[in-house]
């Protein structure tokens, strides 16, 4: 994977949608629904819009992971997967804010803080853009990343996502003098249901660095130059 990374180039940041998005880019509840299982399940669903998240290794202390998965398991035994939208939300409201939260408040390393480090996974983001994705948004922040993207067949959610990784881990431990793990072992998802949601991710993206109070140079905020087909709320 690194030489793929070395020998196509990188694409630039006038990358993004090359056409419009169907209906047929979000979520079907209907249509079938494929589940890749590590530490957490990942349902996808070929080429649709894709929320992700994930971050360093030392960014959350264990004490409060280890009572937020608890928590967290017993609210999936109740409610199993997939989900309808208001469940979703319900599990984003409970789990998934209050780990932003802490994230925002920028614990651990924060290496990411460094522009030339941060760089490191925008140019991973943009390399294989149009290609085996087509980015939306990304936010590199100190200690974890956001991005919307549609997925490209034949391409896999888990073997983008671990490209990403991957190579990024070794790239900016290399740069640091150091080995062992740079990220967490795993990584959340969620797929895009409809224009709302999608607005809301990518919402979501664009203020990030505001709510954590960040400086310019703390972070990187990309969006694509699209014409996506997509009327937002907000205009």
């Amino acid at each position: 994977m690194k030489e793929d990374y070395e020998n196509s180039g990188t694409q630039s940041a006038q990358g993004g949608l090359e056409s419009p998005p169907s209906l047929s880019s979000f979520f079907d509840p209907d249509k079938e629904i494929e589940m890749h299982v590590h530490r957490l399940p990942h349902w996808q669903q070929g080429e649709v819009f894709y929320f992700v998240t994930w971050r360093l290794a030392d960014s959350l202390p264990q004490e409060k992971l280890k009572q937020w998965r608890e928590e967290k398991d017993n609210w999936l035994r109740l409610h199993p997967e997939p989900w309808d939208e208001e469940t979703e939300e319900e599990y984003h409201r409970q789990f998934s804010d209050r780990i932003d939260q802490w994230l925002d408040a920028g614990e651990g390393s924060c290496v990411l803080r460094d522009p030339a480090l941060a760089n490191v996974v925008a140019e991973a983001f943009h390399h294989f853009d149009g290609k085996r994705y087509d980015l939306v948004a990304f936010v590199v922040m100190p200690n974890h990343v956001h991005a919307l993207f549609r997925l490209r067949a034949p391409h896999r959610l888990e073997e983008v996502i671990k490209s990403w990784k991957g190579f990024t881990a070794r790239e900016i431990n290399k740069r640091l003098g150091k080995r062992g793990e740079l990220w967490q072992e795993g990584y959340w998802d969620r797929m895009i249901r409809n224009e709302r949601h999608f607005f809301k991710c990518l919402e979501y993206i664009q203020k990030n660095p505001k709510r954590a109070k960040l400086r310019a140079g703390e972070y990187i905020l990309w969006e694509g130059e699209t014409e996506s087909g997509l009327s937002s709320p907000h205009e």
